[in-house]
This record gives C-alpha cells, structure tokens and sequence, in this order.
C-alpha cells in the first residue's frame, strides 16, 4: 500500500482560468475504496480552475458494509492519508481547515461509529468529517451534470438516466429536458457485490452469475422505478466507466460526454471479468483500487443497458469532487434552477397523496411573502426558504391518511420519502414544520423534535409560526388573498390585504393561528383589511 499520495490520471481544468484567483480551497472524498482530494482556484464568476488531484486507497468499505464499523486501524489508515494531504495542502498555501471539505459517502455513512470516527479525525487533523447523504449526492451530481445534458440535443429534449455505480451504492437521477423527475438510491455496489461472491466462496465459474444474479435484483427494481412508455437514455458516471471509456473511445475530449456502444462496453466487460487483479492493472494501466471493482461495476453498466435496449451509453467525465468545489465556488446556495427542481419533487410527492394543489399553492405562495418580508426577524437565509415552501406545499399530505391527526401523518410521510435535493436531516426539518402548523406547539416529549440541536429547533419554530400565518390568510381555501404587506412595530406584527375589503374570516382563524408566531419573535400579529 503505498505511504505517500498518487496523482490521479484524469486531471483537469472545470472551467477557463479567470483574471482574478479569489482563493485556493480542497474537497476530499472518503470513499469506500479510495480518499480522494481535489486542489482547485476559485476564480471570479465563480469560475473553478483545478490544480492537484491525489488518490489513497483505504479499506473503510469492506469493513463498514460487512460489520458496520470501522476499525481503528483504518481510522489511523485515515488519519495518516489526510495528514499527508494537509502536508501537501499547506504548500498551496491552505494552512487551516475553513477552505478544506472533508466528506465521507456510503461506507463512513453507514458505519454505527462514525461519530467516533469523525470526533478522532478532528482530535488527529482538526478537519470535520462530514458524511453526506443520497440527496446530498444527487445534488452535486445534477449541479455537474446538468450543462452537459442541456449541450447534448439527444439529452436536452429527452428523458435520461443518470447513474453511478459506486462501491457501496448506486445513485439515479431521472432527467427531462433538464428537470429532475426522481431521485433514488440502491444498494448496489461494486463492493458489496464482491464481499457476497467472497461470503459464498465462490469459483472463477460461478463467479459472473452470482455477480448477474445479484444485478438482476436491483434492475427489476430500477425497471419499477424508472416507469414510462419513452424513450429512455443512459448517462453513466464514476471512476469504473471512465477507465472503460478512455480505453474504448479514443476522441473523447474532457468536459464532453462520450458515446461508448453497448457491444464496446459488453466485449471489455467480458474481458475484465476473465481477468485478475494483477493482469488488469498491467494491461490497461490502471490502479489496483480500479482493478478491484472494475468488473462487477462495468457488468452493472452493461446488464443496466442491455435491459433497456440502449444500443450505446454516454459517459459523463465529471465527478463527485468537482461538483463540490462549483458548490464552494456559488457558495453552497442554491439556485433558483435547483430550488425549482426540489419544488417540482414536492409537487410530485403531494399528487400521489391527492392533496389540494390550489390551496397547497396558495399557502406555499403566502408563506414565501412572509417569509421574504420578516427577514429582519427571522434571519434565515434562502435555504430555510425552501425548506418552509416545501412545508407549506405539504402540511396537508397526510389527509389520505386520516384527517383527525393528518398533521402527525404529514411528519411521517415526508419524514420517509425521497425528496430530490433534500438531506434526511432537511426532510425532518420539511416534516415538522408541516406538523406544528395547527394545534399544539412543539413539546419535549415530542422525539424527532427533540433529536434535533438547539440551532434547528429554533429553526423548525420560526418556520412553523410562519406558516401557520399562510394558512390562516387562505382559511377559506379560495386563493382570494394574495397579496399582503407586512410592518412592525416592536409590539405588533401589522399584516395588510391590499384589495380586500373584508377578512373578518381570516381574522378569527389568525387569531387561533398566531400565538406561536407571538411566542417565538415576542410580536401580536393583527391583520387588517385593505383600501379598495
């Protein structure tokens, strides 16, 4: 195992280089085979010019999806691999930790110690581990890969796949004319799929249908998923299929997606699994963390093509550290494209529980005015924004449940469903916000509130008493209000109708509605009707 850092083969520029470099920063990914860093500038424009790569085998895989910890010794292994990027990072000038993001993916996620885990790397490094979920995942891919589809005129008008096959999981993203239709995770992984051949001792013979076998579970599950009579195209992403690809297509140029045959890719695939460790790193100058799950990942690709009759696949050269250093370079918010995307998903969520659109709408609309109005109040930022949005446009999903307590079912819903663009953490927040918009406020005994820090419970507070004034400005459910003009005055929050001669019924359910708002910012909430 080699003691000192290996460059990685595909080094590249993300974007022009720019006239003024506003800082140097570092990602590294913590995977289940492999650390990986990425050295880049921040240019003016939020341009991302790269400088270094560097790659570390570690083995945090096949212990965190076998026995779901991590041992010490790879945590050491850890510490050691990010000492010496700190070694190499300080001669870029980075000396301390605030333009370095640490992250880890599936197997530091799924480890039951990972706490531990992260509280020894920062005792060791003084860098903060942080384990990033699907959606987080799905996020940076879709910021990646979007310019790439929308360039692409199959892409752009078309209805495409987007997939990665990592070691531990794989990540898909359903994309048309450039929206995001879903968003899932399976766990498939090259990793995991050679610790289940390993556990079944199996031979060089059985070994192709154990592999076949274990691929054929999750694309009946991908066949469900994906659904819909059109015309379907496969964008592949991760380390496996770009080593196909440089060895299979000799044009391609970086920042463009390649088109690789599915014959091409079926011959290799063929090729490698007949192949050992050894004798692939030879002969198609890889690396041994490469030549270990090369096989089992391009039998994924090529299985997941022929079960969609692709007769050829594109191949997306962009990767998990350069969509975060463009999400370092924008500053990590979100744009009014993915805001529009989460919205989309929401939507979604809602239709298959058959929620009142309009007035899911409307309250979503009026809670966005709040919001926007009171930020000398609140200080949130945009973020929080869309996480009250997409409350308000679901604070009423769990109404196919039962209607008595649908605010409780609402929180369950949400709580558990796939959200495109929104972390598990963020969905909690989502889903107790739509909780506490009628009845009682939070309260200790209640546990996913209280599993959160202070930080978001005051969070989660402010949100709802926001939203609880949207429902009450639409209490008749006829979208009649839409515009409405917010003043205080230390005391009092003085909400006006423009438009609106009468808002007598708004009145009493504000009145019922308002005193968490008074409870959490110290103000009473008066609405008063407007001038015609």
């Amino acid at each position: 195992m080699s003691s000192s850092p290996v460059k990685e083969a595909d080094v590249g520029q993300l974007e022009p280089a720019a006239s003024t470099i506003q800082r140097v920063v570092a990602v590294i990914d913590i995977g289940a085979t492999a650390m990986r860093m990425a050295v880049a500038e921040i240019h003016a424009g939020a341009k991302v010019r790269m400088l270094d790569q560097l790659v570390q085998p570690v083995q945090l895989g096949k212990e965190a999806f076998e026995t779901r910890r991590l041992s010490r010794k790879s945590t050491e292994r850890v510490v050691s691999v990010l000492s010496q990027y700190q070694r190499v990072l300080r001669e870029y000038g980075i000396e301390g930790t605030s333009d370095i993001r640490v992250v880890g993916t599936s197997a530091v996620r799924e480890a039951s110690n990972r706490l531990a885990f992260a509280d020894r790397v920062y005792t060791a490094t003084g860098l903060h581990v942080e384990p990033i979920d699907e959606a987080e995942v799905n996020r940076i891919t879709y910021m990646g890969i979007t310019p790439q589809l929308l360039a692409n005129a199959e892409l752009s008008n078309g209805k495409a796949m987007v997939l990665e096959v990592g070691g531990g999981s794989t990540e898909v993203l359903i994309v048309r004319s450039g929206n995001v239709l879903a968003s899932n995770s399976f766990r498939l992984g090259s990793l995991r799929m050679l610790q289940a051949i390993d556990l079944a001792r199996a031979g060089v013979d059985r070994r192709r249908a154990l592999l076949e076998n274990h691929i054929n579970r999750t694309l009946n599950q991908l066949s469900d998923f994906v659904r819909g009579d059109s015309q379907l195209n496969l964008v592949a992403v991760g380390g496996d299929i770009r080593l196909a690809t440089r060895l299979i297509v000799d044009d391609w140029q970086p920042g463009e997606l390649a088109v690789m045959p599915t014959k091409s890719l079926t011959e290799l695939t063929d090729t490698v699994l007949k192949m050992g460790d050894d004798e692939i790193v030879k002969r198609f100058d890889a690396s041994f963390i490469e030549a270990e799950t090369l096989g089992p990942a391009l039998l994924a690709y090529a299985m997941l093509a022929k079960q969609f009759r692709l007769e050829h696949v594109y191949v997306s050269d962009t990767n998990l550290r350069e969509g975060l250093l463009k999400d370092i370079a924008v500053g990590g918010s979100w744009t009014a494209e993915f805001r529009n995307q989460i919205v989309r998903s929401a939507l979604s969520l809602g239709r298959r529980f058959h929620f009142d659109e309009m007035h899911a709408r409307s309250v979503a609309e009026l809670a966005r005015k709040l919001f926007d109005q009171l930020r000398s109040e609140h200080l949130l930022d945009n973020r929080h924004e869309v996480i009250l949005h997409v409350a308000a446009l679901l604070h009423e999903i769990g109404m196919q449940i039962n209607v008595r307590s649908h605010h409780k079912h609402s929180l369950y819903i949400i709580k558990y469903s796939e959200l495109f663009g929104l972390s598990r953490s963020e969905l909690l927040q989502v889903g107790l916000i739509a909780r506490y918009y009628r009845r009682a406020p939070p309260q200790p005994s209640h546990t996913d509130y209280m599993s959160l820090d202070r930080e978001t419970r005051v969070i989660v507070n402010k949100l709802a008493s926001i939203l609880r004034l949207a429902t009450a400005l639409d209490d008749t459910r006829t979208s009649r209000i839409r515009e409405i003009e917010c003043q205080t005055d230390g005391k009092r929050l003085m909400i006006h109708v423009p438009g609106v001669r009468d808002v007598s019924l708004e009145q009493i359910a504000m009145k019922q509605q308002a005193g968490l708002f008074r409870d959490v910012f110290g103000l009473s909430v008066v609405l008063r009707a407007g001038e015609t």
